[in-house]
């Protein structure tokens, strides 16, 4: 897997230069549906395929997510945990204490999303937005720190606690927060 710069003192969503917008009232409306159960399950089964779509009419400028919900969407690559080969998802990061962190909702859906996996068996990954990519290092959120990331969530995409409140206790929602390497422990590392 190529891996991009190491990230700076400035902070991963500063270095990305990566926020959300408040976006347009249909955009807004989007987002709205979307966090719905018919939204979720709509989105669950057809946003692969319209990104790829998307990524080849913009030339890998935009996603799907990004055109039409004006959302900021991050491309992260993890190793898979089977193949061990690089794969790629389009998330929507939650800016969080300078750096992003990760929401493993899978639209509400009762099945853990593969790049959640993928993380944990590798918490390795690069993270890339708008031609910048950063070598990154996620580790589980801590329970206050998956409330916060929650909570600050809320401000841009209110699907995410919809999700998590559809899940109930099904099963659990897994939350990174991206960390630059050497300051996380990464696998093969003692203390």
């Amino acid at each position: 897997m190529a891996r991009g710069d190491a990230v700076s003192g400035a902070g991963l969503a500063a270095d990305l230069g990566y926020a959300h917008s408040e976006g347009n009232p249909v955009h807004r409306a989007i987002r709205w549906f979307a966090g719905t159960r018919a939204g979720a399950w709509v989105l669950a089964r057809t946003l692969r395929r319209a990104d790829s779509v998307a990524g080849r009419l913009t030339g890998g400028r935009h996603s799907a997510p990004s055109m039409f919900t004006g959302i900021a969407v991050l491309t992260v690559t993890t190793t898979g945990r089977r193949s061990g080969a690089p794969r790629t998802s389009h998330l929507i990061a939650t800016p969080y204490d300078g750096t992003l962190a990760l929401i493993g909702t899978n639209f509400g859906q009762p099945s853990t999303p593969a790049w959640v996996l993928n993380l944990e068996a590798d918490p390795r990954a690069v993270v890339g937005y708008r031609g910048v990519s950063r070598d990154v290092v996620a580790r589980p959120a801590s329970p206050s720190e998956v409330e916060e990331v929650f909570a600050r969530s809320a401000a841009f995409y209110p699907g995410y606690g919809r999700y998590r409140h559809r899940l109930g206790g099904r099963r659990r929602v897994r939350v990174f927060v991206l960390e630059p390497p050497g300051t996380a422990r990464e696998p093969g590392v003692t203390s």
